[in-house]
This record gives C-alpha cells, structure tokens and sequence, in this order.
C-alpha cells in the first residue's frame, strides 16, 4: 500500500496530456467565487435553487447558470423531486478539494 507522498508521486508521474487538459479544466470550475459560495452551501445537505437563491441572496439566473457549469463538470449532481430539482454535492471529493485549498491558502 502506497503512502500519500508515494500516492502524490505515482500521479504525478504516470499523467497524460489528456488528464493534463482535463485538470486544468477542473481548476478553471474552481475560479469563480459564486461557484465555489454554492459549493460550500451544498457541504451539508441537498437544496434546491430557491433555498441556494436565498442563502447566497443572488437571483435564480445567475445560480442556475452557475448550477450548470457545476454539474457538467461533475462536481455536483441533481435530482428530481415532482417539479423541483434538488442539487448535492456529487462526492466527498469536492469536499476534500475545497479544503486542502483552504488549507493552502491559510498557510
């Protein structure tokens, strides 16, 4: 069993260009401050875009497009529930991520 500098070495080493791009993709998702207010207010539970609206006091448009751009990239996922879609985060991957950046940046 690899230890986590052996775990960081081997992905590091055995990347292609392609997960190259993907990557570079991901942190692009992570670039904007909105996307990243709706990440952390879906860390708890699944919510729907009127309670996201209320909590980040932004309009439906802006929340909806920013939805949207999440869940392309595969960092949250939506359910349907009658008329309303109820959004979560997609793992607890997206959890680690925001907070190892946190973490990097209180450093």
């Amino acid at each position: 069993m690899l230890g986590n500098c052996e775990k960081v070495e081997h992905l590091i080493t055995n990347i292609t260009e392609t997960e190259l791009s993907d990557l570079a993709e991901l942190f692009k998702v992570f670039g904007d401050s909105t996307r990243i207010r709706i990440l952390y207010d879906l860390f708890e539970k699944e919510k729907n875009v009127t309670e996201i609206c209320d909590d980040l006091e932004m309009n439906q448009s802006a929340v909806s497009h920013q939805l949207k751009i999440l869940k392309t990239s595969k960092l949250i996922q939506a359910r349907r529930d009658g008329k309303a879609m109820y959004y979560s985060l997609a793992d607890d991957h997206v959890k680690t991520i925001i907070a190892m950046g946190k973490e990097h940046i209180e450093e």
